[in-house]
């Protein structure tokens, strides 16, 4: 499925981020791509909202993953500083997904190799300052 989605604010992306955990199920992995500022931690603090969690939603850039609880756990990793997909192995990537939470994947580009071709997919492309254009693929509701 293809889905794509014009937001014109911060919570419009949220919003849309809401929407699409609540049609995954555990053990889903999302990979995100879009540039510096284009809204992606926006997203993923909507789709903690979306699973029931009250976390204050931060970019992991240096800590690498973020855990937030919720009626699912997600599991919120930046790539932005790791240069390839056995670096994400080597932090437990094999644990994460074992653990049947969902896990969200932003700068995907850097790990490509990690996915194993199920993932969903989010793009997003700023227009403008306040405009985005979402593109949501994969196996979602």
């Amino acid at each position: 499925m293809k889905l794509e989605i014009i937001s014109k604010s911060v919570t419009d992306t949220e919003n849309a981020g809401a929407a699409l955990a609540r049609s995954l199920k555990p053990g889903a992995v999302v990979a995100m791509y879009g540039d510096l500022g284009a809204g992606k931690t926006a997203f993923v603090r909507g789709m903690a909202r979306g699973l029931g969690s009250a976390s204050r939603v931060t970019s992991p850039t240096f800590t690498i993953v973020n855990e937030y609880d919720g009626e699912t756990e997600l599991f919120h990793f930046d790539m932005y500083r790791l240069k390839s997909a056995d670096e994400l192995f080597d932090i437990g990537w094999e644990d994460y997904i074992g653990r049947g939470g969902i896990c969200v994947v932003e700068w995907s580009e850097n790990v490509r190799d990690a996915f194993d071709g199920t993932e969903i997919s989010v793009a997003i492309e700023k227009l403008s300052d306040s405009e985005r254009k979402l593109t949501v693929e994969g196996d979602f509701q």
